[in-house]
């Protein structure tokens, strides 16, 4: 693709996203924005997440499978798949923290009168009944646990059939599977010569499919973004609720611009506030889909091309990282625990803090395995701090004043998304340097 192709891309889809905004809010004001909402999100879905999401899974095959195969070296593989988990780790363990520290320093939560506690009590529990399923998934979520998160997404690893985790959207299988045969194209040597050149060949189609949908994606952008304005509104939160959600978004923010290009700085990555600007189509797209995986196609495409990393690392880390890496989802976890913990005028002590940067952390990689990821993981850290509260024999925080918060959770979630896909990338250039393209 052109440069000036991709500029013409990435300014009609900046375009999009503003226009998506300001007609949104003015339906948002309008006498019946559900309806409004509704009919422009079926024309969103059609010409931005269907697309992309129809090529995810040959796309993660090929990728992957292509990737590993590339390398060749089974000991160089394990050096980048471990450089890669580490880094993974360690940036959501710092937006982890990061998230717990700001709550502790601005105390969003804290000296709300027993009144306006009751009154959004209520408001939150009448949310979390109105909704069946999400109350379900929670419920769900809170009798799952740390353990039962974990022996979900392990049970995946190893899926009875690719093609059933295929069709039920979960990735982690189909991974499994991919790095199987992308190991299997290595170690045949010259007889799977052939396989890994038809391998190469679709991955290459994929790629010219992926350019023509992205031509399709200021449209799909302008109806989705529309959409989800005019239902939920723009600067509709107050209160500590108001506090909260300026809370997270400014935490999201500092780790997305600061933390991320930083780590990227000092692990070799070179200068990631340009790489920002330079990859900022995928971000828009992630702001716009709420989804790492939707995202897919387009993270990969524009952080070769325009990313300039190494096809080899792309293929390999932003396939995985679109799976486990979540710094967004880390982060407003432990945000949204302990400003909920401190609604409820909860005494946590450091060593509750310490659980729930931890369990924020592994819920986040946990979360793979669980639909509706980001509900039930909150519970399963609240659960965690909960076990802690009774055992000094202090009140639980309820599954159901998750609902107070529900209400700004889908602007939360287009940023946090944001964030996690830009940990991607950063991942991605970091491990080019390990991981190079050959010559």
């Amino acid at each position: 693709m052109s440069l000036q192709s991709n500029r013409w891309q990435t300014g009609l889809l900046f375009v999009a996203l503003i226009l998506g905004v300001a007609v949104g809010q003015m339906f948002h004001q309008s006498a019946n924005p559900e309806n409004l909402s509704a009919w422009w999100s079926v024309g969103g879905e059609m010409l931005l997440l269907r697309p992309l999401q129809m090529i995810v899974v040959p796309l993660v095959v090929l990728s992957v499978a292509s990737g590993i195969a590339s390398i060749g070296d089974p000991s160089k593989l394990g050096i980048i798949g471990s450089a890669t988990m580490a880094f993974y780790v360690a940036s959501m363990l710092l937006a982890a923290a990061l998230g717990a520290t700001a709550v502790e320093i601005f105390q969003p939560g804290a000296g709300i009168s027993a009144q306006d506690l009751e009154a959004l009590t209520r408001q939150g529990g009448e949310v979390f009944a109105a909704d069946a399923t999400r109350a379900q998934r929670m419920v769900s979520g809170e009798a799952m646990g740390l353990t039962g998160a974990w022996q979900s997404i392990l049970s995946q690893l190893l899926p009875k059939s690719p093609l059933a985790e295929a069709a039920s959207g979960n990735t982690v299988g189909v991974i499994s599977f991919s790095i199987l045969l992308g190991l299997g194209l290595a170690a045949a040597g010259e007889s799977a010569r052939v396989a890994r050149d038809v391998v190469n060949g679709l991955l290459a189609a994929i790629l010219r499919v992926i350019r023509w949908i992205l031509w399709l994606m200021p449209i799909g952008l302008f109806l989705f973004v529309t959409s989800v304005v005019a239902k939920i509104g723009i600067g509709s939160a107050s209160g500590p609720v108001g506090k909260y959600f300026v809370l997270v978004l400014i935490a999201l923010i500092l780790h997305g611009m600061i933390v991320l290009p930083l780590m990227g700085l000092l692990l070799g990555g070179g200068n990631c506030w340009k790489l920002m600007w330079r990859v900022r189509r995928a971000l828009y797209t992630a702001f716009s889909t709420s989804s790492s995986n939707a995202t897919l196609p387009v993270t990969l495409e524009v952080a070769a091309s325009q990313g300039q990393c190494s096809k080899r690392a792309c293929s390999f880390v932003i396939p995985i990282g679109a799976t486990i890496n979540m710094d967004g989802t880390a982060l407003y976890e432990a945000v949204a625990a302990l400003f909920l913990f401190q609604l409820f005028g909860a005494e946590l002590t450091f060593g509750d803090n310490v659980i729930v940067v931890m369990t924020a952390t592994l819920a986040a990689i946990g979360a793979a395995g669980i639909p509706s990821a980001g509900l039930v993981t909150l519970v399963i850290v609240i659960t965690a701090v909960n076990t802690s509260l009774a055992g000094r024999g202090l009140a639980p925080v309820p599954v159901a004043a998750v609902g107070i918060i529900i209400g700004v959770d889908r602007l939360v979630d287009m940023v946090r998304t944001t964030v996690n896909v830009w940990g991607d990338i950063v991942a991605a250039k970091v491990i080019t340097k390990i991981a190079p393209d050959p010559a």
